[in-house]
């Protein structure tokens, strides 16, 4: 069985972010890390691996992103993927989901057969969720999206979706594409021997001439959106401090919520 788990590379939440002159998100200049919640797709695509002792099972894990992006792929190395693909193009830079989904597809392709393509809820930076289910579309595969829980039997997936009001339960058959977010399992931290044997493991890099994409397809230009401004987020205002010296205190809050129409 192939499983090949989508990683991104992102900016750290922790630290501070910026903007490109062209208002694209700055993902060089940053700190970068593995997507949280691609964490949580690694984990179930090693989990399965792990269930289904005795079968030749392959886990890969796939990143476009710039040269930074390694450090996604790597991550994933570390916590026990096979192998790793790294698609880095300048032409890249720039590109929504729509041409980000083009890539991934045609680099899934390139893999070969593929019985199961993994991805997260989301990513933390954008937080679209809609990647896998164009990828779904592109590769002509069904999709199961949103799992809280994943189990496999043979060439049968089964997982738990929840939603606001209630929960389902969805079957498909392999080869599909199946997201999970951040309830399906704690994502496990990298051994130390896992993270010498992530520097053996093989990690290609592709460019768009070898995936056969052009790069007028991709790239800002080709965004079907874009940003025309931006603005920094103002600095924070001294709060307002109430004191109940004279037993005026609870009036005065209660003053002062109605006057912001908190109560």
């Amino acid at each position: 069985m192939n499983i090949v788990v989508l990683v991104k590379y992102v900016p750290d939440a922790t630290a501070d972010r910026q903007f490109e002159d062209d208002f694209t998100v700055d993902r060089v200049n940053v700190d970068g890390l593995l997507s949280e919640l691609d964490e949580y797709a690694v984990e179930q695509s090693l989990q399965i691996k792990e269930k289904r002792e005795g079968e030749e099972i392959t886990v890969t894990a796939l990143t476009v992103g710039p040269q930074a992006a390694e450090a996604a792929v790597r991550k994933a190395l570390q916590m026990g993927a096979d192998k790793g693909v790294h698609v880095v193009d300048d032409a890249i830079a720039g590109s929504d989901s729509i041409a980000t989904s083009l890539v991934l597809a045609k680099a899934i392709e390139k893999l070969g057969p593929v019985d199961l393509v993994v991805g997260g809820l989301a990513s933390t930076d954008a937080g679209m969720s809609v990647v896998p289910a164009m990828l779904a579309e592109r590769l002509g595969l069904p999709q199961v999206t949103l799992a809280s829980v994943v189990e496999t039997q043979g060439d049968q997936i089964r997982i738990k979706r929840d939603g606001d009001v209630a929960t389902e339960v969805i079957g498909g058959t392999l080869p599909l594409v199946l997201s999970v977010t951040d309830q399906s399992g704690e994502a496990r931290y990298p051994s130390f021997k896992g993270i010498m044997a992530a520097k053996k493991k093989p990690l290609e890099t592709w460019s768009l001439s070898d995936l056969g994409v052009d790069a007028g397809q991709v790239g800002l230009g080709a965004a079907y959106t874009a940003v025309e401004e931006t603005a920094a987020r103002p600095p924070r205002t001294a709060g307002e401090i109430v004191t109940d010296e004279d037993g005026s205190g609870a009036k005065a809050l209660a003053e002062f919520l109605a006057s912001k129409k908190f109560i």
